[in-house]
């Protein structure tokens, strides 16, 4: 490893430093290609772990060294970062300011920035996210190496796709023309029943609102971060069927969950009889209730009433290889294929899931979405509460 403190004028010595190793392939057939991290702070066991995941890298000790040496970067055509990982004790302010400045150029707003909120209180973790501050807060200890390089290339592609909308339109090219046709219907469909289902159920919404609140305390609404059709990001609605802060207990129970979850590759978390889940929560899962207000989601275009679920942005990370990628081909919806075929089958693995997203991707069209509809309610009442 070459370490190298690039000149520039200040008062402090040794401000920048440059980090650079030869690349070597990362386990399980992950590799990484010219990137480059950028660390902002003063941990070098933080540093230690970043070099030895990326080619090399950047790490300034303030948000204002890193401001000054990020536009350096862009003027000598030195190349921009990857990612750029920042220590929450930097503190609020300082943050907030850092990301006001990569607001303020293009090229430097589509890098992801990355919070590592180790040691941050849970109030000021929620602040951040609801503020949108930063693209992702994640602990870096917890992230091994081959997660780490997997959340960097779908923030990436995310941010990619904010920019110039670039990779949706490379994932959508070989079905244009038949993705118009199709969505067209799709969408006028969609328009008129989910609007009439609105004004339909609007009783059994003020029903289920009213016995969420008499149960537990916390909102009425699930509201989530979800990736559907070419990883479009968008908020998705559902009945809360858990306690409140049920999302930080994830880590409490992942031993539960019925998928693999420390197999290499595609991820999801789903677990059978979860003890987050409320009594009336019970009730709305196992009669699906709990996914009406994602009628909403398909009035406002984010979804369809036929689909592939939209996944956890923690989920669609691990599904951005080509060959997983193709199940983002498809709108997302609210049924679809997997759930009248293996829902609620404990025994099904992650490949079978994503095989039959792909397949419905490949297939789709209106008659089809029919014949899925058709033999959704047999599909309604679950055999687990998952």
């Amino acid at each position: 490893m070459e370490v190298l403190t690039l000149p520039f004028t200040s008062n402090k010595a040794k401000t920048y430093k440059h980090y650079s190793l030869h690349s070597n392939p990362v386990a399980n057939g992950l590799t990484v290609a010219k990137t480059e991290f950028y660390y902002i702070g003063n941990n070098p066991a933080r540093i230690d772990k970043l070099i030895r995941i990326f080619e090399s890298g950047y790490a300034t000790e303030s948000c204002d060294n890193a401001k000054a040496m990020l536009v350096r970067l862009q003027s000598h055509s030195h190349g921009l970062p990857y990612i750029i990982i920042c220590d929450s004790q930097l503190g609020y302010e300082s943050i907030v300011d850092f990301r006001c400045f990569l607001n303020a150029h293009k090229e430097l707003s589509a890098v992801p920035f990355i919070l590592d909120d180790q040691g941050i209180s849970k109030e000021l973790r929620l602040r951040f996210r609801k503020e949108r501050i930063v693209d992702e807060l994640l602990c870096l200890d917890e992230f091994s190496k081959e997660r780490l390089i997997a959340k960097a290339k779908f923030l990436n592609r995310i941010k990619s796709n904010s920019a110039n909308n670039g990779w949706k339109k490379n994932i959508e090219t070989s079905t244009t023309s038949v993705c118009n046709q199709r969505s067209f219907s799709k969408r006028i469909f969609d328009i008129l029943l989910s609007a009439i289902a609105l004004v339909a159920f609007s009783p059994i919404f003020l029903l289920i609102a009213l016995a969420i609140k008499l149960e537990s305390k916390g909102p009425i609404f699930y509201v989530a971060k979800r990736a559907g059709r070419g990883y479009k990001i968008f908020n998705f609605y559902k009945f809360r069927t858990m306690i409140a802060g049920a999302d930080s207990k994830i880590n409490d129970y992942s031993h539960l969950n019925q998928y693999n979850a420390t197999a290499v590759g595609p991820k999801f978390y789903k677990i059978e009889n979860d003890p987050r889940i409320t009594k009336v929560g019970t009730f709305l899962r196992k009669t699906s209730l709990d996914e009406l207000p994602q009628l909403i989601n398909v009035l406002f275009g984010d979804m369809s009433l036929v689909g592939n679920r939209p996944l956890p942005l923690y989920e669609a990370a691990t599904l951005t290889t080509d060959e997983w990628a193709k199940r983002f081909l498809a709108p997302a919806g609210i049924t679809g294929l997997w759930q009248i075929k293996k829902r609620g089958n404990k025994d099904m693995s992650v490949e079978e899931r994503i095989n039959l997203d792909i397949y419905y991707a490949n297939k789709y069209n209106f008659a089809y979405d029919l014949w899925i509809m058709a033999n959704t309610p047999t599909a309604l009442i679950q055999k687990t509460n998952a």
